[in-house]
């Protein structure tokens, strides 16, 4: 039987369901809480627009929802564990199993089993929904809960700075040396001061001889206050396509696969990427949190609940798991500010407190 993962199949069943409904009855509860609350705050906001009403306040729910989802699915699996831990050993079926032979390692295996399961659904979840809800409620807000943007795979706004100069391009598309631009500004500055402004309906990247063509381009002469036609002119020979085209990435409104190409992208351009590869790498880490949750809040199920210091185990589970969300966060920060390796900021804390929660285990159990 110590042999076996699984030494009997019913129990294993048994522990997985408990399991599995007590951590997602926690996170509907706190979803549900926490929804109402940030429902709350920004209703106000949602509504300042003319002509919303309930509509797109049931919209901006559905936008927010999948990231209260992915971000407390983790905090869910931890607290599912401590309620159904703490109840097997309030109820003495702890203490059965391991007179029934069964080791630590295997009281736990069914939790670790169905944890693996929600890793993968939550990964799945991400990239399938968080990520483009994550964007469209960004571009949302972003017009003031307006009419929602249609994502038409181009971005608007753009912002570049040229020497002392500034451009503006209304719309940008393309990728490389196929960027367009159009509705395109630019602010001749002087000592801080603006003296003309250049107007173009369009542009494009000219690769062979360097620099933008402007086409239909005029000068406007600010002290004169007159405007003249340009015809054809060239600008911006020390710009390049990726400060149009990946001027802003937003790591969490990207799935994986478009998260890698803009890492590439900007690698090639020789920008800096190491915050963006953390956020690549703990697109992985993330979900597989819910793996060490069992093994960290493993100290509930163990000792001897009338001695009364079960209430204490609960505790030490709780810190060890919030413990590890702290260390998280923390060298996900180290990454971005370049202390920390991209791989060692998101892989570092998993992997060290999967040695912290084993070497407890082991020491206290087996």
């Amino acid at each position: 039987m110590m042999l076996q993962f699984f030494p009997s199949k019913r129990l294993a069943l048994y522990m997985g369901r408990l399991f599995l409904v007590r951590t997602f009855a926690v996170l509907a509860l706190l979803v549900i809480v926490l929804q109402t609350l940030d429902l709350l705050g920004e209703s106000g906001d949602v509504l300042a627009y003319p002509r919303n009403g309930n509509a797109q306040l049931l919209h901006y729910v559905m936008l927010r929802a999948p990231q209260i989802i992915a971000r407390f699915l983790p905090f869910s699996v931890l607290l599912g564990t401590l309620v159904t831990l703490a109840t097997l050993n309030q109820n003495s079926e702890i203490i059965s199993m391991k007179a029934a032979g069964l080791s630590a390692h295997q009281i736990l295996a069914p939790l670790i089993v169905v944890a693996l399961g929600i890793s993968i659904v939550s990964f799945v979840f991400n990239e399938r929904i968080v990520a483009r809800a994550s964007a469209s409620l960004d571009a949302w807000a972003a017009v003031d809960y307006g009419p929602p943007p249609r994502d038409s795979g181009v971005k608007t706004n753009v912002w570049v700075r040229d020497g002392n100069n500034l451009v503006s391009a209304g719309i940008v598309g393309g990728r490389g040396a196929n960027t367009l631009l159009r509705n395109v500004e630019i602010f001749n500055r002087v000592n801080n001061s603006l003296i003309s402004i250049y107007q173009a309906p369009r542009g494009r990247y000219d690769a062979q001889g360097g620099g933008w063509i402007l086409e239909q381009a005029r000068a406007f002469d600010v002290a004169q206050g007159t405007s003249r036609p340009l015809g054809t002119v060239r600008f911006g020979r020390d710009i390049r396509p990726d400060q149009f085209t990946l001027a802003r990435v937003d790591a969490n409104g990207l799935s994986i696969g478009a998260l890698g190409t803009a890492v590439s992208d900007l690698k090639d351009a020789g920008r800096p990427t190491a915050a963006l590869e953390g956020a690549l790498w703990h697109k992985v880490s993330g979900p597989l949190s819910a793996l060490l949750m069992p093994l960290l809040g493993s100290v509930a199920a163990f000792g001897l609940a009338r001695s009364g210091k079960l209430f204490i185990r609960a505790v030490i589970g709780m810190s060890l798991g919030f413990t590890y969300f702290v260390a998280d966060n923390f060298a996900l920060a180290m990454g971005n500010l370049g202390a920390y390796p991209p791989l060692m900021a998101a892989w570092a804390p998993f992997l060290l407190f999967l040695l912290v929660g084993e070497t407890v285990l082991v020491r206290t159990e087996e």
